[in-house]
């Protein structure tokens, strides 16, 4: 409203006119009343009983858990909203984002234009609250009330705390429900499962290192699976020079393993029969995660501020609740600033054969494989340059180590021999070389 151009108008016919144009009506009632018109009442109260008085369909949200701070009047609305029709009580983006898809959901099944409901929101075929883990649900009571001063309390009944999070379809758990809650989520949805694969080098072919297929609820997945990368990876213990705990230093960053492996479990598309994939390569981690992006977002968008689009928000928000996941929206530029602090390049997203995967690089060229190859001082410093991300062409390696055409050549075809960069491009100046990542041989050597 307030973005309107200058017009000829009256505000209160602009507004009452967009309510009378809508078919819902979405009420999110703060503190403040707003501005009154010669009547005593707000824009705000007018709307409702526009649509009150137009039959429309009202979705009425109360943000913030107490009311001290409240306008009278305000207090005064939200008791005649009270009144007329069932409210919830919202206190963040995330809950009001579960909230309002749940709502939608709930009015165009009833409305008859929704024959399918989405996956979080239907019911789990031959699920009852019995199939769900008390010790789970206590859990999660704790840990949400932790991380995010979630208001139901210890002790609270597993089909209150449904209620609360619209995991609920009736009397029965939602597939949401079974999946985050569910003593045994596999027996009624088998594919809901993360794989673990370590393979001994840079390709996805057997024999692999260690592989462990990880079920339970989708917050044991998410352990076990980022447990399972943290154990094969490469770390560093510090000293205890700045506190009375050694400090622990991984080669990639374990928020941003978390952080992937997470989002690949809130976002999958469960329809599918293909399961959550962490690959772990020489080179890289990939995760693979069953699902496409949503038509609203490109590749290029994930690398800066974007919406939010997430595939199962009803699964989200309790990931979420329990610190699982940050703001929505915010994983991918997450994931690159944690690679970025880390000297690592940024993680890469692509789009493969029906997954959506995430590969974040590891600095597989150590100091201490790289003392077996026998490289001279030059080579050593233009791999320094190369794990920094940059490409390297000829003309640059003369230039910056200070040799000749022939000597760089040398140097360069030698680092390919050995497996260490590869060569894009054909012939002439537009040839460069990079680290070689996901080749089909690995650095030659112990």
């Amino acid at each position: 409203f307030e973005e309107l151009p200058a017009r000829d108008q009256r505000s209160d016919e602009v507004y009452l006119t967009e309510v009378a144009r809508s078919d819902i009506y979405l009420g999110l009632l703060g503190n403040d009343y707003g501005s009154e018109d010669a009547g005593g009442v707000s824009p705000t109260e007018r709307e409702y009983d526009e649509a009150t008085r137009l039959r429309k369909a009202r979705l009425i949200y109360v943000w913030g858990r107490g009311d001290g701070a409240r306008s009278p009047k305000m207090l005064r609305m939200i008791g005649k909203a009270s009144n007329d029709l069932v409210r919830r009580r919202v206190e963040d983006e995330s809950a009001l984002r579960g909230e309002v898809y749940a709502s939608l959901v709930d009015h165009l099944e009833r409305r008859g234009d929704l024959r399918v409901p989405p996956f979080d929101v239907a019911p789990a075929e031959g699920a009852s609250i019995e199939d769900l883990s008390r010790s789970r649900v206590d859990w999660f009571l704790a840990q949400a009330r932790n991380a995010r001063g979630f208001p139901l309390d210890a002790g609270t009944e597993t089909q209150a705390l449904l209620a609360h999070l619209n995991l609920l379809s009736g009397d029965r758990p939602t597939n949401a429900a079974v999946l985050l809650f569910g003593s045994k989520p596999q027996r009624f949805h088998r594919s809901a499962e993360t794989k673990c694969v370590h393979a001994h080098g840079m390709e996805y072919q057997r024999p692999f290192g260690s592989q462990q297929n990880f079920e339970g609820d989708l917050f044991e997945q998410c352990d076990a699976a980022t447990d399972f990368v943290l154990s094969k990876i490469d770390r560093r213990v510090g000293t205890r020079a700045l506190s009375s705990e050694a400090p622990v230093t991984y080669e990639l960053p374990p928020e941003a393993v978390r952080e992937a492996i997470v989002n690949a479990v809130a976002h999958r598309d469960y329809h599918s029969n293909a399961s959550v994939e962490v690959r772990l390569f020489v080179d890289r981690l990939e995760i693979w995660n069953p699902g496409v992006l949503p038509g609203t977002l490109s590749l290029q968008s994930l690398h800066g501020d974007h919406p939010s689009v997430p595939a199962n928000p009803l699964i989200a928000e309790p990931l979420y609740l329990a610190r699982y996941i940050e703001k929505v929206g915010s994983g991918t530029q997450k994931m690159i600033r944690l690679c970025r602090e880390a000297g690592l390049p940024e993680p890469t997203f692509e789009e493969r054969d029906g997954f959506f995967v995430v590969s974040l690089l590891r600095d597989w060229l150590t100091p201490d494989r790289l003392a077996h190859l026998n490289l001279n001082e030059r080579q050593m410093s233009a791999v320094a340059l190369l794990k920094k991300g940059l490409r390297l062409t000829n003309t640059l390696y003369q230039r910056e180590l200070g040799v000749s055409k022939r000597t760089a050549t040398r140097d360069l075809e030698d680092l390919m021999s050995k497996g260490l960069i590869e060569r894009i491009g054909s012939t002439g100046k537009g040839v460069e070389y990079q680290i070689l990542r996901g080749a089909t041989k690995g650095p030659k050597g112990p």
